[in-house]
């Protein structure tokens, strides 16, 4: 694989991986406020965001797994990362609303 093709993976990812996590933030925002039914609906969106994101993730793995060479990129590495984080936001988002949704019942 080409690096001009690897390169525009790792920006795919990182761009779907920065939607899902403004997403993220407008959940907060919107727990902050106590509009739950807003800030559940920005974590459903994150999933679509993130489908996408790992989408163009598994075309890799599967171009790997046929045999195809794949240069390490620190473009790539950049993007997983991003990839990753924003994964582990949205859990810590899950959590939280389930607090912030707890807090305000008492």
């Amino acid at each position: 694989m080409d690096n001009e093709k690897l390169q525009e993976i790792a920006f795919k990812i990182i761009l779907s991986s920065g939607d899902a996590r403004t997403l993220i933030h407008e959940a907060f925002k919107a727990m902050r406020e106590k509009n739950f039914k807003m800030a559940h609906q920005y974590i459903d969106d994150v999933n679509e965001a993130l489908i996408e994101a790992h989408k163009v993730q598994t075309s890799l793995l599967q171009k790997y797994a046929e045999g195809k060479k794949i240069e390490l990129e620190i473009i790539m590495v950049h993007a997983q990362d991003h990839l990753m984080t924003t994964m582990t936001l949205k859990e810590v988002a899950i959590e939280m609303l389930y607090l912030y949704k707890e807090v305000a019942e008492k």
